[in-house]
């Protein structure tokens, strides 16, 4: 159920209603448009519905949210456009977009401190890379660990950029909250319900990456587990589904953006090393992102690709990167976006 309210109610009727709907037994979500608050309530309908809350001073309008991801869904931000929130001062969402670089995983500090010199001088939002790493095999290199997130501190200290790294127990949550600014949620633990429900409670927020076999409706009620325990800030990431196509590791679902765009109020960005499995792809598939309206793209970056430890065919050369850059920022300028601006030292 969606409250609207009048765009002249004031803070104590918004309270008011706010009180109503807990005492109902439901959750109240309240969002602040430019005009007007929008209250949510998660729970029992027909105890919302009893509070007949359409003769409530400041209530214009009462609606029911029909989509299953009732938080996630587009009905329930209402009038108040697409999500935009900051990550250490830059924003995503709406006209901004985020360009997420940095290495598969963190293997050196020469590697991890390289490459991030690298995508920071040429304007990167954020620096990616992997402490932990979930691996196909379990006898392959699952990460660094608590030195893998050390580096990555150092890092962010160094270069000012926010971090997103990759959380696949909730047993790493508080080692991990000390140096991410995005928990990153992979695709083989999309509908890992204790964990995304773990992170949601940690108010990080979270990059939710699609699995590989799932629906978009799958992907957004993954995401409602994130978002009911109060956690708004939530990043949807496409990064290739399983086909019959053998061509390429995984295709890369394009059409997914513009259609997420109609279906949810979160921001969504797109992961085009990870679907073909080769650099050479990653360029069009990132162009092609850009261009259908994404709002933002995470790439995997090395200074040395062929040397990687681990996806080492898909990684760009750090040498490269600002010119890559420069391409897909052109195209999210045909699409109405741009990079959010990057604070300064002293405002982050």
């Amino acid at each position: 159920m969606m409250i609207v309210m009048k765009t002249t109610a004031t803070e104590g009727e918004v309270q008011s209603v706010i009180d109503r709907v807990a005492r109902a037994g439901a959750r109240p979500h309240l969002i602040r448009g430019e005009e007007r608050a929008v209250i949510g309530a998660i729970g029992d309908a027909e105890h919302v519905a009893g509070l007949e809350l359409e003769s409530v001073p400041g209530v214009e309008q009462v609606m029911p949210i029909s989509k299953p991801y009732k938080l996630a869904s587009t009905q329930f931000r209402h009038d108040a456009g697409p999500t935009v929130f900051e990550i250490a001062g830059r924003k995503i969402g709406g006209p901004h977009f985020a360009m997420i670089a940095g290495p598969c995983t963190v293997e050196s500090r020469e590697q991890l401190l390289s490459t991030a010199h690298t995508v920071a001088s040429a304007g990167a939002t954020m620096l990616r890379g992997g402490a932990y790493k979930p691996r196909t095999s379990p006898y392959a290199f699952q990460g660094l660990g608590q030195e893998g997130l050390r580096l990555l501190a150092e890092a962010k200290a160094q270069t000012g950029l926010p971090i997103v790294t990759e959380i696949m127990d909730a047993r790493d949550l508080e080692p991990l909250l000390e140096v991410a600014d995005v928990l990153q949620i992979g695709a083989r633990n999309m509908q890992n319900y204790t964990l995304l429900a773990e992170v949601g409670r940690s108010g990080c927020p979270a990059l939710l990456k699609r699995g590989l076999s799932s629906t978009l409706e799958e992907l957004l009620m993954a995401a409602e587990y994130i978002l009911k325990e109060g956690n708004q800030r939530v990043i949807l990431c496409e990064r290739g589904i399983r086909t019959f196509e053998t061509a390429y590791r995984f295709t890369l679902d394009i059409s997914a953006i513009p259609v997420l765009k109609e279906m949810t109020h979160l921001p969504v960005i797109v992961d085009p090393s990870h679907a073909p499995g080769r650099r050479s792809l990653v360029p069009a598939l990132s162009l092609a992102a850009a261009a259908a309206g994404a709002d933002g793209i995470i790439v995997e970056v090395h200074p040395t690709p062929d040397e990687a430890i681990c996806d080492a065919a898909q990684q760009l050369p750090a040498d490269d990167f600002a010119g890559y850059m420069e391409r897909v920022l052109m195209a999210a300028a045909v699409a109405g976006k741009s990079l959010s601006p990057v604070p300064s030292p002293a405002a982050v």
